[in-house]
Order: C-alpha cells, then structure tokens, then sequence
C-alpha cells in the first residue's frame, strides 16, 4: 500500500462580519481510478519449478502448467486544502481523496515445455486467459462499491474541522489502518470466482488436449493442472 498525503494551507482572508471562511474551500471529493497494465507473458520456467512456485494452489497428482498471478495495489492520496483561523489554533480542510487500484504487474506463465505455436501451448494460455478476464472483470466491478464507501465517508458537504494539522493526521490513519485493508479485501474476493475455473474437468479437459500431446510431455499418466 501507498499513502501519499499533502496538505495546502490556505491564509483565512478578511471578509464580511459572520461569514465563515471555510465557505471558500471547495467541496471534499473522491476521485477512484483503476490501475490497467498490460499483461506480461513469462514462459521461463518448467512445469516442475511452477509446481513449486504455485505450491499453495496445487492439488495432488497434479502439475501446474500455466499460472496466472497479479500483484495487487493499493494507493491512497490526499491533496486537501484548509484554512487557519488568525490563531493558528484550528483549521477546516477540506479532504480531496484519489484512490488507485488494481493489478500491477499481471503475468500469465506457460511451462516452457509447450512452446508458442504448439497446440499445448495454446490450451494452457486460453485457459489462463479465463483467469485474466475473472480478475478484470472482477476490478471493474469493484470501482462503484469504492467510490460509494469512500464517498460516504470523505464525500460529505461539510468540510473537517478541529485542531490544526488533525485533518492530515486522521485521513492518513485511516488510509492505513482502514481503507488499504479493506480495498485488498475486496480485490481478495476474486478468488472465489477463480476457483470455479480450476475444476476437475477442466483439470482432464486439459491434460488430455492436444492429441496427448501434453500427456507425452508429463510421463504419460500424469494428470494436468492449468
């Protein structure tokens, strides 16, 4: 997780009797932007170094043939302005919320044992291509729960008022202890929608492609994981 946080301060100007100063900040807002990366392709490793890379996701009798990973990012920033009372004592701020999020990098690996081209290889990648498109999918539903939750809790009319340098100090709080947790939370829940992907079947419908040919490769009766 990233937190960024900068804080403008802004000189209460003389004006008309009772009229709040604060008035002249604008609105608090939440601006909430997906991170898209192109995907990168490794095909370094054999199907016996992504078993042991993969290890927590292989099932026994299985080999892992494909992976797809995605390395998920959480950035939070805070350009608010605020204003002083002649004192120094309190300020109001006006919280200006950026949230960045998604996968950074993307790699899909193929054992390099199936080489571009090959029938294996091209079986291996579409099926890790569901995967890709899951997590996507997955990223663009989250942007309006997001922007909703922050919204709710940044968003308001009013703008934050107590003690000078609080607003700072809050906002990067919670961004820490609160919002990164929770957005990695729900990235997290892709994982459901990804192990509906990975079934038995699939497992055989995989092995047993390609006229065998990715069977030969394995030992003959070795049973497939993508």
């Amino acid at each position: 997780m990233i937190g960024r946080f900068y804080l403008l301060l802004l000189l209460a100007l003389a004006g008309p009797a009772g009229a709040d100063p604060c008035d002249q900040l604008p609105k608090p807002s939440v601006t909430v932007q997906r991170i898209e990366v192109p995907i990168t392709y490794n095909t370094e490793y054999s199907f016996r170094a992504l078993n042991t890379i993969a290890a927590e996701l292989a099932r026994p009798g299985r080999h892992v043939l494909g992976l797809t990973r995605g390395n998920a990012m959480v950035s939070f920033a805070s350009n608010s302005p605020s204003i002083t009372d002649a004192r120094g004592r309190w300020e109001c701020a006006s919280p200006q919320i950026t949230l960045r999020y998604g996968f950074n990098p993307m790699t899909v690996y193929v054992a390099r044992e199936f080489p571009r081209g090959t029938c294996a290889y091209r079986e291996i990648h579409d099926h890790e291509m569901r995967h890709v498109e899951t997590y996507q999918r997955h990223i663009v539903a989250l942007e309006k729960e997001l922007t909703e939750a922050l919204n709710a809790r940044f968003a308001a009319d009013k703008v934050w008022r107590g003690p000078v340098g609080q607003a700072g100090r809050l906002i990067q709080q919670e961004f820490d202890t609160r919002w990164a947790p929770y957005v990695q939370q729900q990235i997290r829940r892709a994982d459901e929608a990804q192990a509906k992907i990975d079934t038995a079947a699939e497992y055989e419908r995989v092995a047993n492609a390609c006229n065998g040919e990715i069977k030969k490769v394995l030992g003959g009766n070795a049973r497939g994981k993508s």
